[in-house]
């Protein structure tokens, strides 16, 4: 009776693995299915295979919807679908800086805000948010906070150009001249006949 016990179980966990492994194998198709249809800008064919696959409680293919509607210049269903993964990773970056870009595409700047302030209070030191963050907030003219994320990425990396040079045109819009002169002189040697630099360094003669 005990063997026929174990013989049922058995067979029951195999009917179980094998299924699962038939459905991982099937999964794994489609999605290398919609890449190919990726590759050839077919976003609506990639779609149509992710979304046969679709279950609403699954990460990878949210955000990878979340990924081909926005390819697909269709931002609402890109921005409903990065929102369903954030909501089942909160932690998890990837997915805020993919809704970053269709928000961006609709000119959603607030939103946008949001969603750096919100990778900034996981990741504090991600270069990424504190510089996109750092131009939102230069855009608008709040240069001191702007110069606050700037300095940060530049504390963590001395020689990255493009914070160098938002820096120094902040510093400048501050009218701090004697910092944006040295930022200025730093963005030229690291990118020699800089324009950007050679400007500002014209403006405050």
């Amino acid at each position: 009776m005990e063997n026929l016990k174990f013989l049922v179980i058995f067979i029951a966990l195999f009917a179980i693995n094998s299924l699962t492994s038939s459905q991982t194998a099937n999964n794994q198709s489609i999605f290398n299915k919609s890449y190919e249809y990726e590759k050839s800008s077919n976003y609506a064919a990639a779609i149509k295979e992710m979304n046969s696959i679709y279950k609403s409680n699954e990460y990878f293919v949210n955000i990878r919807l979340g990924w081909l509607y926005y390819l697909n210049k269709d931002y609402s269903k890109s921005i409903e679908f990065y929102n369903r993964a954030i909501n089942l990773k909160p932690y998890a970056i990837e997915a805020r800086f993919g809704c970053v870009k269709p928000l961006s595409a609709i000119e959603s700047w607030e939103k946008v805000k949001y969603h750096y302030l919100q990778i900034l209070k996981i990741d504090p030191q991600n270069t990424i948010a504190n510089y996109w963050l750092g131009v939102i907030y230069y855009n608008r003219k709040d240069f001191d906070n702007a110069s606050k994320l700037f300095e940060k990425i530049i504390n963590l990396y001395p020689l990255d150009y493009e914070s160098v040079i938002m820096l120094g045109w902040t510093k400048l819009k501050m009218g701090k001249k004697s910092d944006a002169i040295i930022l200025f002189n730093h963005a030229l040697n690291l990118r020699p006949n800089d324009n950007s630099a050679l400007d500002g360094l014209k403006q405050i003669k």
